[in-house]
Order: structure tokens, then sequence, then C-alpha cells
């Protein structure tokens, strides 16, 4: 039996009609620049996400980045966020000119530790992004109490977790702004690249829209320099199908990760840990054991995706020698990186196919 770690055909082939008739329609409008589309998506999905207003981007690194540049982060500035993330959320500090500084996760959520957090605060502190990894929410009480009394900005990036919620509330509304990606294989994804900032800030919504058209305050007048940041009309009109699915997908992926839960319960493993109060939407469904090796050549014996992020966490990486980074003592994030690995997951998964997956696992460490 041959399981992807995710099956995008299957969904697609679902939806086909559909998505395809949306398509036409988009392109026989030509109205093909910020259009009908794009306007829904926004209305839409910050109504999903309890905020006031959202704004549609080419991606979900330019998000990040804009909603810094927004909030007037820059040079001499620092960020604080964790390296148990995509490079992409150290790079978009990096473009706007501030210094990354990473911090350590907590061992259970793999979020970012407040009292990490605290101990890294200081006069240059500008912002903190902390990510809302694999689909688990972040401690955001804690971290807003740090963060508010300082007048720290705060830019959840929430990539990986749309629908996520913390204490009934969806993320995407816990800070000044938030980011999400509609990478093809987010729980929320376009065919393409796509992205998208939530706020409950009017001036900084208006300022995002501006960035992300060139810096254009009006039609045909620039008030600033910007960037080429828009989210396109048929990606749009692609994600408004899938938009009216998210909620069922998500309590699909629930669905999946609890089978997997019991299939694997009183393994040598670290299943997955959702924190009291939370609502984890499962982008990835992650284990973590010091026998990776062993269950990855089974599972690749088997044809069965997987995935071991993040193996290697930014920070080690070449590119950011330069940033001071490499030299970085983060230990919860070395063991996690040693020690993670994603089984198969998605919504369209079939109880005999998680059945065959943990059958393959189990065998391994037998």
């Amino acid at each position: 039996m041959k399981i992807p770690l995710i099956d995008l055909k299957t969904q697609y082939q679902d939806l086909r009609l559909e998505i395809n008739g949306a398509i036409t329609t988009a392109i026989d409008s030509m109205q093909l620049f910020l259009g009908p589309n794009v306007q829904k998506l926004e209305t839409d999905f910050a109504e999903y996400c309890d905020a006031a207003e959202s704004i549609g981007v080419a991606n979900g690194t330019e998000a990040i980045a804009l909603a810094l540049r927004a909030l007037d982060v820059g040079r001499g500035d620092e960020v604080i966020t964790v390296s148990w993330t995509f490079i992409a959320t150290i790079e978009a500090i990096v473009h706007v000119g501030a210094t990354p500084v990473v911090v350590d996760i907590d061992p259970q959520t793999y979020c970012m530790d407040p009292k990490a957090l605290a101990a890294a605060v200081n006069s240059r502190t500008r912002a903190v992004i902390p990510v809302h990894i694999f689909g688990h929410p972040c401690d955001m009480d804690a971290i807003r109490e740090i963060c508010e009394p300082r007048r720290i900005h705060i830019v959840e990036d929430a990539c990986q977790a749309h629908g996520a919620r913390y204490k009934k509330q969806r993320v995407g509304s816990f800070g000044d702004a938030a980011a999400f990606s509609f990478y093809m294989s987010k729980n929320l994804a376009g065919y393409g690249d796509g992205g998208i900032v939530t706020t409950n800030n009017s001036d900084l919504a208006k300022r995002v829209r501006s960035l992300r058209d060139h810096g254009q305050a009006t039609r045909g007048t620039f008030s600033e320099i910007g960037f080429n940041s828009r989210l396109d009309e048929i990606q749009a009109a692609i994600l408004n199908v899938k938009f009216k699915r998210l909620q069922k997908w998500t309590e699909a992926r629930r669905r999946v990760a609890d089978h997997y839960n019991e299939k694997l319960a009183g393994l040598d493993l670290v299943l997955p840990y959702e924190a009291p109060g939370c609502e984890h939407v499962y982008h990835l469904y992650t284990l973590r054991t010091p026998q990776r090796e062993r269950i990855a050549a089974a599972l690749t014996m088997a044809e069965i995706g997987f995935a071991t992020h993040y193996k290697f966490p930014p920070h080690t990486h070449p590119a950011c020698a330069p940033l001071g980074l490499n030299n970085v003592r983060l230990p919860v994030t070395s063991q996690c990186a040693n020690e993670v690995i994603q089984l198969p997951m998605y919504p369209e998964m079939t109880s005999d196919q998680i059945d065959y997956v943990c059958k393959v696992v189990r065998d391994a460490l037998s």
C-alpha cells in the first residue's frame, strides 16, 4: 500500500469540477488584479480568524515581512522568534533589516518557551514572532504578558495553523498582526504560492494594503517604496472553493490524529501533545523517538511518505552564520531535531491507510 505524506491528487479529484469552474470564471471575467475573489477571501478569512481585517499577499514569508514593515520594525531592532520553524520566519526578519534572535521551545508543544522569551527580551527588542508550529497554538497569554507591558509588537506566524484555537479563539487575532501561508501543502492551500495578513488594527491593515501594491496609498500615488506582493486572483478563486471545506477538513485531520494516537499508544514514542485549552489542527502529525532512523527505514521500505522537520533547524545553516546564530545553544530544539519524524497526514486518509502506517511503525520498533 503506497501512501504519500500528503495526498494532493485525491483532494483535487474531489473538487476538480468546482475548482476548474472557479478558475475559468476568474479568467473569463479578466478581473485578475485584486478582484472579487481576493476581496471575498479577505472578508471571509478575517471573519474566520476573529480578526477585523485581512490582506491577501504573495506568500507567507512576505506576510510576515509586510506585517513587520507596517509596524516600522527595521534596522537596529531585534525580533525574537524560534529556530523550530522553516527558515522563512527568520528570513522575513532579515528582509526588513532587523536582527533575528532565536530562543528555545517547549518540549511538549514545540512552540516558543515563554520563559526563554522572557530571558531574551532587552531594550532593543521591538517584536516577537511566536510560531504556531505543526498546527498547535503557542501559549499566547504568557507571551502577551511579557510583550504588552513593554510595548513589544507580536506578529503571529500562523502559516501552519489555519483554524487552530487557543482558549476557544482562533489564532490570527492575538497579536498586532498574523501571517498565514497558502502554499500547496498547507491545511488551506492554493496551487502555487499565496499568503494573508490578519489584524485588528485598521491603520496597520491600510499600510499593509499599500505596501503589498508598490506603496500605493491611492491608485497612482506612491506614498512609500513598497513591494510587488499581491495575492493572485486565480489562486484566490481556488482558495475560496477550498475555504468552504476547511472546518470539515480540520475535523478530519483531528480524527486521523486520534486514530494514530490510539494505534501507537504504548510504544516507545512521544506522541503529539495538545495543551489544555488548545485545539491542534495537525498540519503535521509529529512523533519523537531516538529510533527515528529505524522507523524511517521501515517507512521507506513500505513506500510510505514521511518527513523529518526540522532535522537541521535554520540557525544551523550557513545562511544564518553571518547573523551570529550558528553558535546559539538551543538544547530542546537540538534534541527535537535529532528525534522527530512526521507520518502521513491529510483529511482523506482512510482507516486502512492509518492502520497500515501504524503496523509498519510498530514492526520497526518491535
